[in-house]
């Protein structure tokens, strides 16, 4: 079997946690032939992993350097010198704008599921455009496409109370989403499974693959690509219309592409709660879990000689080591001679937040014993060397740092942001992000009492060998990849798409009113054929109960936690299918500004050796349930 594993900014040119994942499969399934499609910023960038034996192609697709190789541009749909595109192109960009510029009250609501739909069915228009001939880039940015956009936003924003877009605006989103959209002019590329390591663009590479032979899509999410989007404009200084119009375009991308995937693999219940809010079907949903190589992570033979936080990862604000460095001070007002060991290296770009961590310390008056230790050439190293190991982030994915901390029978003390409390149960503490006053209550609990370090510990690693191992995460990819893989014979389209992606794409019909679409005659659509079922060979767990409200306290006990932080507001549903499996962490990806948030030395400064994985900040919840909340269990183990 050949697989395609579709990446972005990640492998095989920058270290990382997604980086590490796609290593793992790679090599963890030696039988099978694999092919990367990695979308990079300009195709000048130097692999920092060695090639697997068994890795046959690499191929790069610059999202801002070059124009992407091997599609021949001629024949219909090409620009005429006149500078206007083609009809072919015309036709699938109005459905494409109506798509991105209709104002979309709810991702689950009928009007999304329509939205979604016709932003697929555009995708595959402008994709066989560039298929055809035709030069997407070009036709995206001519003045006719610039005419169109400015046209559907005043027709179909008619209630919008922020500014109108300049011809400046239009300019700017079109540059910006004709990078976006260059994996459609992209030759397809042609594996048995085609399989994407996040959301967003790079699933434009498995719905190439789709359209042309039929191949089977899965997707993994590592974070939630689209809010990870909309973060990353919250304080941006982009005009509103085009932040309005490329989130837009996140957006609708996003949910075309759980449409067409064959298999959706979230890692962790949270991220799968955000999916479903953001439209996905739970009958294609997985949760495929981190896994680790035991071998590879194994218990200290004993403890430091003196009570000792470690922590391990990137030097990075979402690590938020400055909450740390602060409760690390109210520990030692309690224990004099405890120790705070900060392993990890700095990226580039965060020397100003190395320095300010330096200063906190200098400022605490902890010099000499909280230590910024750099990097280290065994993360096993930095485990061994706690009593217990903090990690207090604002922002986590499925981190693979706690899961391999707990392999190496460390107890662990986390903040209760994405899959984090999955990893944990009850063998660490789980508390509030940014609570120092917690956090510290935490860490003196644990510092003195050995034997409940020692339990927890034991418990962790355990845990370890029974959810989150590697060979556990492959087989469960590998039964994936088996049955998405059988013959697929032909089927009726899905009823999300019946009665307009019968190989007709509506799109507007400019003699009549706005939000009146007529038919056209030219089929973009294929019938969609059948895709087999994916389920799990049996289901491991289901979801935790939610424990009950506490009353707030002054300072809240900190105990093991039993259930993972909540995202959109909890929904009356079965309990999901969790395959025994493992996945990489967020993938953090830079935003798409311009070929500056592209460049390699960014890259690099966002993805370290030493590091945990990429991160990426989580957004506010949908519902009151997306607030953190720390446990209150018993301290019983497990």
């Amino acid at each position: 079997m050949r697989i395609a594993l579709v990446s972005e900014g990640t492998y095989p040119y920058a270290m990382g946690g997604v980086s590490i994942w796609c290593e793992q499969l790679i090599r963890g399934m030696p039988d099978y032939r694999w092919e990367v499609v990695a979308l990079t910023v300009d195709g000048t960038e130097e692999p920092v992993f060695d090639r697997p034996a068994n890795l046959d192609r690499v191929h790069s697709i610059p999202l801002w350097g070059g124009r992407p190789t091997g599609r021949p541009r001629r024949g219909r749909g090409v620009l005429v010198p006149s500078g206007r595109p083609g009809a072919e192109f015309v036709e699938s960009y109005e459905v494409f704008l109506r798509a991105l510029v209709t104002p979309l009250e709810s991702t689950r609501s009928q009007a999304g599921a329509v939205n979604r739909s016709t932003f697929l069915l555009a995708l595959r228009g402008m994709f066989e455009y560039a298929a055809g001939g035709g030069d997407l880039s070009a036709a995206l940015l001519s003045n006719e496409a610039l005419r169109m956009m400015l046209e559907a936003w005043h027709t179909l924003r008619v209630e919008e109370t922020g500014p109108a877009p300049t011809v400046a605006d239009a300019l700017e989103a079109a540059w910006l989403i004709s990078h976006m959209l260059r994996p459609l002019s992209a030759p397809p590329v042609r594996a048995d499974i085609v399989h994407s390591s996040m959301n967003g663009l790079a699933t434009l590479v498995g719905m190439a693959a789709t359209w042309t032979y039929g191949t089977p899509l899965v997707l993994s999410e590592h974070g939630i690509y689209l809010r990870e989007r909309y973060i990353s404009y919250l304080h941006d200084d982009a005009p509103h219309p085009v932040r309005v119009l490329v989130l837009s375009f996140f957006r609708s991308l996003a949910g075309a592409a759980y449409l067409i995937t064959g298999a959706l693999a979230p890692h962790s219940q949270y991220n799968r709660r955000w999916q479903l809010h953001n439209g996905a079907d739970p009958d294609r949903m997985w949760t495929m879990y981190n896994g680790v190589d035991p071998d590879e992570f194994p218990p200290a033979a004993g403890e430091p000689e003196v009570p000792t936080i470690s922590f391990m990862g990137r030097i990075d604000p979402l690590k938020d080591l400055h909450t740390l460095i602060r409760a690390f001070a109210l520990v030692r007002a309690e224990i004099p001679n405890a120790r705070l060991r900060i392993f990890g290296g700095t990226p580039a770009a965060n020397k100003v937040y190395h320095e300010s961590c330096e200063a906190l310390i200098h400022e605490l008056g902890l010099t000499g014993h909280a230590v910024l230790e750099g990097r280290v050439g065994n993360a096993v190293e930095a485990y061994h060397a706690g009593s217990l190991v903090a990690l207090t982030s604002i922002s986590e994915g499925f981190p693979y740092t706690v899961v391999e901390a707990m392999a190496c029978g460390r107890p662990t003390v986390c903040t209760n942001v994405g899959g984090v409390a999955e990893a944990v149960g009850d063998t660490g503490f789980v508390v509030a992000p940014r609570d120092v006053a917690a956090i510290a209550d935490a860490c003196v609990r644990m510092l003195n009492d050995r034997e409940m370090r020692l339990r927890l510990g034991a418990d962790a690693r355990a845990r370890v060998l029974e959810k989150f191992t590697l060979q556990r995460s492959l087989q469960a990819y590998r039964d994936i990849y088996e049955r998405l893989a059988e013959p697929r014979s032909a089927s009726p389209a899905p009823k999300h798409l019946r009665g307009q992606a019968q190989g007709w794409v509506r799109v507007p019909n400019r003699t009549t009113r706005p939000g009146v679409a007529a038919v056209t005659a030219r089929p973009v659509a294929t019938p969609v054929t059948a895709r087999p079922e994916v389920a799990p060979a049996a289901r491991s767990e289901a979801t935790p109960a939610r424990p009950q409200a506490t009353p707030a306290t002054a300072r809240p006990e900190v105990v093991p936690a039993t259930r993972p932080e909540m995202a959109p507001a909890a929904r009356a549903e079965a309990a999901p299918a969790v395959w025994p499996g493992a996945a990489p962490v967020a993938a953090r990806v830079p935003r798409q500004r311009g070929p500056e948030q592209y460049s390699s030395a960014a890259y690099r400064s966002r993805h370290d050796p030493n590091s945990s994985g990429p991160e990426l900040p989580h957004a506010p919840g949908p519902g009151p349930d997306d607030e953190p909340t720390i446990m209150m269990h018993t301290t019983g183990g497990r």
